[in-house]
């Protein structure tokens, strides 16, 4: 029996820098040499289905998060507390929930209560939490946080972008039209995804 073909997927998903995490409870338990575990931007879409403006927004202020809060190490996972602004139910909080959850481990309620008095991660996902920002990032560890809004698309809407949008999901669509409206899309959220562009994408305001 044949192993089915392998998924394409877009080519700039694999230029957006991965995350490197170290998940304590992945190393005692065998599930990962030493507990490193690489996130890459495919698992992000992965997970929602999607590739868009807000998931990489997303992605964008995770990677970033890491970067500040653990300069010059690997950040570790289930140590990070993850609070959003807006309620779960409101706008694309959820989904930038989802993104940030994937690859901290942070969770809701729902989530793991820990082993043995270790490695918890219940109650580090948080929502309708008063900040300046959109979205907080807390080293358990030693408190020191950061903290991002999200500016304005760096990106520009095309043009076309909505007239395409309409002919993809017109009930004559083609498989032409249907690759036409992706092709742009996916051109757009690269522009927003690309390694350079998190400057303009996102916004310290606490550190």
């Amino acid at each position: 029996m044949q192993n089915p073909a392998q998924p394409a997927y877009p080519a700039y998903y694999d230029a957006v820098p991965a995350i490197v995490m170290m998940d304590p409870l992945a190393r005692l338990l065998g599930s990962a040499e030493e507990g490193l575990i690489e996130y890459r931007y495919i698992d992000a879409v992965k997970l929602t289905g999607h590739s868009c403006p807000t998931v990489a927004g997303a992605w964008l202020m995770t990677r970033c998060a890491m970067e500040r809060l653990y300069p010059g190490g690997t950040p570790r996972r289930g140590g990070i507390r993850v609070e959003l602004r807006q309620p779960l139910d409101e706008g694309v909080t959820g989904v930038v929930a989802s993104v940030a959850a994937l690859v901290t481990g942070a969770a809701n309620a729902g989530g793991f209560k820990g082993l043995a008095g270790h490695f918890g991660r219940r109650d580090l996902l948080q929502f309708d939490v008063p900040l300046d920002g959109d979205i907080r990032f807390t080293r358990v560890d030693t408190a020191q946080a950061v903290e991002f809004v999200r500016r304005g698309l760096p990106a520009p809407h095309p043009a076309a972008l909505s007239q395409l949008l309409r002919q993809a999901l017109g009930p004559q669509a083609s498989e032409d039209d249907r690759r036409a409206f992706a092709q742009a899309w996916g051109e757009r959220v690269a522009q927003i995804v690309h390694p350079g562009a998190a400057v303009e994408w996102v916004e310290v305001t606490v550190a």
